[in-house]
């Protein structure tokens, strides 16, 4: 199949084109802006692969949309590309708008265009697979979870722009009769995550022996899915889901923020012990503006009816993306000492 993923030099973005073109041989183009949070060397592995190509473009680009679909033919779209950062949205929300909702709107048009141009025979295959998160449910009650009939409640401008996108995806199925599907995701962990976000930050801030900042009290609650645990999931929606349906994807690993720090301060207690104990580094900071209390993902549809669940136990997946990065200095140290250093965002309301 050949398959065009926005957002592939992304964090998510990358996990999905190394398990589409090395675990399961499909032909994939990976379209990418490569803001801050892009790194070419996530695809490395790729770079004498020929049923991978890249092409440096930005998803608002309506002529080079529709360039990237014409050449490349693709038999699915599957939209990663987004700026997904809570605290960036809160410094600069207009960002978030431009490529979340303007962004999401030309792929949706040139998508559109494009299907309407193929045979009827490939017409029926066609998808178009939205990737979003469970940010745009808003927060939850102690012990509730989100399903795919939980109701919008957007907080942030983050969430709020994916909200937006999602309707649009979901009003181009309805409206043109674009084959599309939509996954909401809960938090995700891996290797290869860009170090603004919690893991990769206090994973880094540890390396150094900084401060562990930790948000208020700690107590706000995720849910957490090991990053391969999702991209096998958008397959699984991709090649088995219903057109026009959600699903939500989620790691059945609800921890809240101290839980975690506290987990990858265990893991590094073990893998670098003679700098022990790591929770010793751990400070609570002034929270976020408008931070959630909790996200949770029931993902018994997808499980029913795709066969797919997470595979992955937090606590041990959490301790190989530690060992991760102690192994691999070069992929983030470039980023460490040039475009983010590991300072605090989002205090400008």
């Amino acid at each position: 199949m050949r398959i065009l993923v926005t957002g592939g030099c992304g964090f998510i973005g990358s996990a999905l084109v190394l398990h589409l073109v090395e675990d399961l041989g499909h032909e994939v183009c990976t379209f990418d802006a490569m803001t801050y949070a892009a790194n070419p060397i996530s695809l490395a592995p790729l770079a004498d692969n020929p049923r991978h190509r890249r092409v440096e473009a930005d998803i608002c680009d309506r002529a080079a949309v529709q360039t990237a679909l014409a050449e490349f033919r693709p038999q699915a779209v599957m939209h990663l590309a987004a700026e997904s950062h809570v605290d960036r949205s809160i410094t600069d929300p207009g960002a978030f708008v431009r490529t979340n909702v303007i962004g999401t709107q030309t792929m949706l048009d040139g998508a559109r265009r494009y299907y309407e141009s193929l045979p009827e025979a490939d017409k029926k295959s066609f998808r178009f697979l939205h990737v979003s998160t469970d940010e745009v449910y808003g927060s939850l009650p102690p012990d509730a979870f989100f399903t795919e009939e939980s109701r919008y409640d957007p907080r942030s401008p983050y969430s709020a722009s994916k909200a937006a996108s999602d309707h649009l995806a979901r009003a181009w199925h309805e409206t043109y009769g674009l084959p599309v599907l939509v996954t909401n995701c809960s938090n995700n962990y891996g290797p290869r995550h860009f170090p603004e976000k919690l893991i990769p930050l206090m994973i880094l801030n540890a390396l150094e022996g900084k401060t562990l900042p930790v948000y208020g009290d700690g107590q706000n609650e995720r849910d957490w899915i090991h990053v391969q645990d999702h991209a096998r999931g958008l397959v699984a929606v991709l090649e088995r889901g219903r057109v026009g349906q959600t699903y939500l994807l989620g790691g059945r690993a609800v921890r809240n923020n101290l839980a975690v720090v506290k987990a990858l301060c265990a893991a590094f207690d073990r893998l670098r012990p003679e700098n022990a104990p790591h929770e010793k580094l751990i400070s609570f900071v002034a929270d976020r503006p408008g931070h959630d209390r909790r996200y949770a993902i029931d993902c018994t549809k997808a499980e029913t009816e795709l066969g797919w669940r997470p595979q992955k136990t937090f606590e041990q997946a959490l301790e190989a993306t530690v060992a991760w990065y102690l192994d691999n200095e070069s992929w983030w140290r470039p980023i460490r000492e040039g475009r983010y250093k590991g300072e605090r965002l989002g205090l400008n309301t």
